[in-house]
């Protein structure tokens, strides 16, 4: 059976460019909206702490999506972790040690890439003081957003009706919140406070400022 000739095409598809991938705090990046510019220009850990059912998810994941920057929630990782057996028997000093390592190797690597890091975790003196230095050492900031609620019937109602789906990982109760507040003292540096009682967007605007002023 004879061969055949299949003549290739006289000039060959374009190869598509390749993926531009902007620096996701740079100013100019296409994600930002109008209102953003200048929010994330230089390299920043930026925390959101307070207890549970405060808002503070919330408001680090809505900086997150505007922003582009990316958000790392200590409870997602727990989640994860949870199903392989990682987590039982570690008593209370291994579990935090494990807790703010894993949470401080996430957000060390975007700073290495020259980019700013959102964290979504309760912070106490200690972490705050270690985080700085951290983010002093590839040239940057730390930020902290300490979000409360200064009505406790609110706060135990939103607490208790929250459901977050968070994979491998469980809801917590009143007494969690007791038990947080008793051990995490509330933070003396510099921070900006935000009260749940307020809409989550004048809050947002709120660390919109806080990040590009100070």
């Amino acid at each position: 059976m004879p061969l055949r000739h299949h003549r290739l095409p006289g000039r060959l598809p374009r190869r598509s460019p390749p993926l531009q991938v902007p620096r996701l705090d740079h100013p100019h990046s296409p994600r930002r909206g109008p209102h953003l510019a200048n929010v994330v220009t230089v390299k920043q850990i930026i925390a959101f702490t307070g207890l549970p059912g405060t808002g503070k998810s919330t408001l680090a994941e809505q900086l997150a999506t505007e922003t582009g920057v990316p958000a790392f929630a200590g409870d997602w990782l727990l989640g994860a972790l949870r199903p392989h057996g990682v987590l039982g028997g570690l008593d209370r000093p291994a579990f935090l040690a494990m807790y703010y390592d894993l949470l401080g190797t996430l957000v060390e690597r975007q700073l290495m890439l020259g980019q700013s890091a959102i964290v979504d975790c309760l912070v106490n003196e200690e972490i705050a003081e270690r985080w700085g230095q951290l983010a002093a050492r590839y040239d940057g900031r730390l930020r902290i957003v300490e979000c409360v609620c200064s009505d406790e019937g609110e706060h135990r109602r939103r607490l208790e009706g929250r459901r977050r789906g968070i994979p491998g990982w469980h809801e917590v109760g009143w007494d969690h919140v007791l038990r947080m507040r008793s051990e995490y003292p509330q933070l003396e540096g510099e921070r900006l406070t935000v009260d749940a009682m307020e809409t989550v967007e004048r809050n947002l605007d709120q660390v919109r400022t806080f990040l590009r002023h100070s």
